[in-house]
């Protein structure tokens, strides 16, 4: 048996996240509690109570979805390790992506990503800006979209290419609706803008990238055990130099996580998709994309025994 890791990015959390593996597993409660000593702040009672406003909240909601997938890992690491090819992570989750192949420790990952959430959320308050999924096939290219809504109201880019028929975008409030408005007149189904903080992978983050590779280069790196696919490149990151090169530019840069989905399967095809940590959307967007791979999640403590059992009858 082959395994991808697939990591979770913000807008997968949600309160009680985690708990029962918390309460069932020591070593799951052990991340957890590592989290919160790094960071100095009770993020697991965070996420297991909320308030959801509260875990929303961009410097909370990173490292909580951190530490759900770790949770998970140091459950299923030992016995699964060996089976795992490869990994990647949507957003935040390549953070996720990099500690479970072994590059980060946790207590590192936790502090960069708590310093990502702030450095965003920051940069959203100086220079705000929204967000907008938008779903369904267009008649026209998004980015032929984006550079008439910028060219009109303000600057847009693509976001995150997630599959086919969704798309985010990002950049100034004005850009973003007049975007929306260019997407429904070229056959969008649904524009939903999205509860974020700011103008995530989109140039307004600029002002975040110095900040963001201070935090990367004060953390012991260490090159990954198993290839990190990465979200600006869709290329597979085999060194620790390269990988915080992908992590800074990945502020300002589209998430292609299509792309990235299809670089994966071309090179396992066989492999298992797993979703480690909190929710199942890049399991569903996978599906979308490549809809012959197998995919499972990982995040509960049914899941955690459905894929020890696995393990166990693949031996």
């Amino acid at each position: 048996m082959r395994y991808v890791l697939l990591c979770p990015g913000q807008g997968s959390q949600k309160v009680g996240m985690g708990r029962d593996l918390y309460d069932a597993f020591p070593s799951a409660r052990d991340a957890f509690h590592a989290v919160d000593d790094a960071i100095g702040t009770a993020l697991t009672t965070l996420a297991f109570e909320g308030p959801a406003e509260e875990l929303t909240r961009t410097l909370n909601a990173q490292p909580a979805l951190l530490a759900h997938s770790a949770a998970v890992w140091a459950v299923v690491g030992d016995a699964l390790r060996p089976h795992v090819v490869a990994a990647a992570g949507h957003s935040l989750g390549e953070f996720s992506a990099y500690h479970l192949a072994g590059a980060l420790d946790l207590a590192s990952a936790a502090r960069i990503v708590r310093r990502r959430g702030a450095l965003m959320y920051e940069t959203g308050v100086a220079r705000p800006g929204a967000m907008a999924a938008i779903l369904g096939v267009l008649g026209t290219p998004i980015e032929a979209l984006c550079a008439a809504a910028s060219a009109e109201s303000g600057l847009v880019v693509p976001a995150n290419f997630n599959s086919e028929e969704q798309v985010v975008v990002s950049g100034e409030v004005a850009g973003v609706e007049r975007l929306m408005a260019l997407a429904k007149e070229a056959g969008a189904k649904r524009c939903l803008p999205l509860p974020v903080s700011g103008a995530f992978h989109s140039p307004l983050m600029a002002p975040a990238q110095a900040g963001l590779a201070d935090a990367l280069e004060a953390e012991p790196w260490r090159d990954p055990r198993v290839p990190v696919v990465a979200n600006v490149d869709a290329v597979a990151v085999h060194d620790a130099a390269q990988a915080r090169t992908r992590l800074v530019e990945q502020l300002t840069a589209p998430v292609q996580w299509t792309r990235v989905v299809q670089t994966l399967v071309a090179a396992h095809p066989d492999a298992t998709f797993l979703e480690v940590g909190t929710g199942a959307v890049l399991a569903g967007l996978v599906r979308r994309i490549a809809p012959g791979v197998r995919t499972q999640t990982c995040g509960t403590v049914a899941d955690v025994e459905a894929l020890q059992a696995a393990l166990v009858g693949a031996h």
